[in-house]
């Protein structure tokens, strides 16, 4: 049975070109292909010798993923579903901001979810498996080329805020990470990284001892216990003064911005209250709050706050000296909003 190739390290290919009798300086070719110049196919691979490319087709497989349904909204935002090699789909979202010369890839780390989110489109999908750490540079590789070709603008922010868990597929995340950042591989700044997680308190301290250079963004959604733990089942296992204590270390190791993500629900947890709650979050360390309008899904009862309420919760935080965005959605005509993505057709 042949090996994936992007599961090899320049390690591993220097002792397969030694084994071959090939010289050392091969291996970091063919890390290059498969990494920087993203080939798909060994026979790519123009500077090896015709024989190596048959030995590498013979042993090894390449495993790119194949754009399947591409989506332009209204407002330039484009959603790809992407086909993996086992037939598994995913959903990769282009969100463009031309006027701030910012471009944003937000990409998926899971096939399906296992968290059940009562507000999430992917939620409501059975975890198939993670993503590999190839599989998320190429939605990253791919998702640049389509904003070049689109808006003649390079991808400028990356966000693991797809489909699934990033911090339950750790492994595959800080590997994609590594090798997006590399000078080696796509050569884009860790700084303009954004991992998204729904709080997996022991996965955040492990980020901090791995010296994580990315922006990490909690999806909040509620500043108390019992209305998160009705929303977000993950909130029983990993509370918030657990999460919030492991934040603090994360920023007392990294320095990394930290933000809150705040999906606004009208009559649940956008009133003042809700707001004096979300406060006593805000002091432990600097943070940023990203106010996100609701976008509706199937089978989910809940509905998005009026713009008159959202000024005032934003407001309230922002005389307290809160940093406050209120996000509005993009690519909700699509499918392509905060909570959407579920492979519709």
């Amino acid at each position: 049975m042949k090996q994936d190739a992007r599961t090899r390290t320049l390690s591993d290919w220097e002792e397969q070109m030694d084994a071959w009798g090939e010289a050392k300086f091969r291996a970091q070719q063919i890390d290059q292909w498969l990494w920087q110049k993203g080939a798909a196919r060994f026979d790519e691979m123009s500077n090896l010798s015709k024989s190596l490319r048959e030995q590498l087709d013979q042993h090894y497989d390449i495993l790119p993923i194949e754009q399947d349904v591409i989506q332009h909204s209204n407002d330039g935002t484009i959603k790809v579903r992407y086909r993996l090699h086992d037939g598994h789909l995913i959903e990769a979202v282009l969100i463009p901001v031309p006027k701030d010369n910012r471009f944003t890839v937000c990409v998926s780390s899971q096939v399906g979810c296992s968290l059940s989110c009562s507000f999430c489109a992917t939620g409501t999908m059975k975890r198939e498996r993670n993503i590999t750490a190839a599989e998320i540079v190429d939605q990253v590789r791919k998702v640049n080329t389509l904003c070049e070709a689109t808006y003649d603008h390079p991808l400028t922010n990356i966000v693991y805020m797809g489909m699934g868990e990033p911090l339950l597929a750790y492994k595959e995340v800080i590997e994609s990470i590594d090798r997006i950042s590399s000078p080696d591989g796509l050569g884009m700044s860790a700084k303009r990284i954004t991992i998204s997680t729904a709080g997996i308190s022991k996965a955040i301290r492990r980020l901090a001892d791995d010296e994580s250079k990315v922006n990490l963004a909690l999806s909040l959604h509620a500043a108390t216990d019992d209305k998160r733990d009705t929303i977000m089942p993950i909130n029983e296992s990993n509370n918030l003064d657990e999460l919030m204590d492991a934040l603090s270390y994360y920023y007392a190791q990294t320095g990394n911005r930290i933000s809150y993500e705040y999906i606004a629900f009208q009559g649940f947890n956008d009133s003042i209250d809700d707001a004096r709650a979300l406060l006593r979050w805000c002091q432990r360390f600097p943070v940023r709050i990203n106010i996100i309008e609701y976008n509706p899904i199937d089978g989910a009862d809940f509905s998005a706050s009026s713009e008159d309420q959202l000024d005032r919760f934003a407001g309230f935080l922002r005389k307290k000296g809160i940093m406050v965005t209120v996000r509005r959605s993009r690519g909700k005509d699509i499918d392509a909003a905060c909570g959407q993505l579920a492979n519709k057709e």
